[in-house]
Formats: C-alpha cells, structure tokens, sequence
C-alpha cells in the first residue's frame, strides 16, 4: 500500500492533475483506509485533495490556512493564487460560467432521471462527464461579446493561452472545452448562486440555468461506478 499511495503522490505533485478514471485515483475514491493515508501525507504538508463526482480529474490543493503562509508576502492572492491578472481572472469566471453552470445542470437532470433505475447488480447509473456534458464555447463569440472589456485582442488571447497552460481550458479548434482544473479549482457552492441569481446571468444569458445545489442527494447514491 506504501509503494501505491507513494506512486500516487508523486504524479500528483508531478502532474498536478490525473484522471479519476486512473486505477490509483479510483482506489483513493472508493477505498476509506487508502484515502486515509492519503489524506494524512497530504495533510503533513499542508496539501489537500481536490476532487468532486461531477469532474473528470482529482488534484491537489493548498489547504486554506497554509495560504497565508505560502503567499503571504503579497495580496495578489487574496483574489487568486496562480499570479493572474484581473483580466485574466475575468475570463475564466466567464469560462466557468458558459461551460460548468450548464454541465453541472445537465449532470444532475440526467443523476435525477436516471434516480432509482439500476442494472442487475443494483449499482447506480454513473454521472455523466466530459464533452457529452461539458459542451464547449467559440473564441470567437466570447471575445466578440467580451473582447474590448477583457483588454483587446492580444490581452485576450494572452490570458486564453495562460489559462490553458494552468489547466482550466483546453483550446482546440477555435473552441474553448473544459481543461481538468476548472471544476476542480473552482468552488460552485459559492460561486454559482452569485452569478445566476445576479447580474452576470443577464449578460452571459444563463437566465434559464438552474443552481445544481443538491449536490449532497447525487454524491449520498453514488457507487464506486459511479466514481
């Protein structure tokens, strides 16, 4: 168990991210004495691991009271901890919106569909991830709506290509996907309700979007399929 939780560390510290499909990512979802462990070293160093059922991706993450250690020398972290300006940090709010407020809906309208039917083993249906739920948003249509605010062409394309190297898009096409960090890095609980309850759905059109709050209902049914 040493030599798998340590090969499991190190990619995590290495890569920052893996799938949760990977054989080492599941057995630290499913297996309690495992995640523990992981837990523990994470915690020895003041890591924590980032990981929720509607993701693709687990990572790690400073914990909360480590943060004003780690970047206490300057308050550019108060906003973020990845050194990105306010432009920056306004696209990928932007981002965030088109792309997991309408995957995190269409999870659990499919989760509660889906509620209570079961194969012949009786294990859940699993969520739904990925491109099937994740819909992607053209460059084009976001800098033609937000270009001239997020500082022009080449601040746009700048911050599109910094937030692509971080992990939270994937550029492919001229169309922007979800990359492994955005729904990792991002807290929903607190985000989402200002957004579609404030002024900012009007102008992203997410005036039909629904808050996906009953997270506690799908994550309590969920299987080790379902991880």
């Amino acid at each position: 168990m040493d030599q798998a939780l340590n090969i499991l560390l190190a990619r995590l510290f290495a890569h920052r991210f893996i799938p949760r499909k990977d054989p080492l990512a599941r057995r630290a979802l499913v297996d309690e004495v495992f995640r523990d462990m992981l837990d523990r070293r994470l915690d020895d160093c003041g890591m924590q691991l980032l990981e929720n059922p509607y993701a693709e991706h687990i990572a790690i993450g400073l914990k909360p009271e480590m943060e004003d250690w780690v970047f206490g020398e300057g308050d550019n972290w108060l906003s973020n901890n990845m050194g990105l300006p306010r432009d920056a940090i306004a696209l990928l709010v932007i981002v965030w919106a088109l792309i997991i407020l309408p995957k995190r809906e269409r999870q659990i309208a499919r989760a509660s569909k889906n509620g209570g039917q079961s194969d012949l083993f009786g294990s859940e249906k699993p969520i739904a991830r990925g491109e099937e739920v994740a819909l992607g948003v053209p460059e084009d249509a976001i800098y033609a709506d937000f270009g001239k605010k997020l500082g022009g062409k080449s601040r746009f394309s700048m911050n599109l290509g910094q937030l692509a190297k971080l992990g939270f898009v994937v550029r492919r096409n001229k169309m922007i996907h979800e990359g492994p960090m955005l729904d990792l890095m991002i807290d929903y609980a607190r985000l989402a309700p200002r957004i579609i309850e404030g002024a900012m759905a009007e102008v992203l059109d997410l005036s039909g979007t629904q808050l996906a709050l009953d997270v506690a209902t799908v994550d309590s049914s969920a299987s080790g399929e379902d991880l």
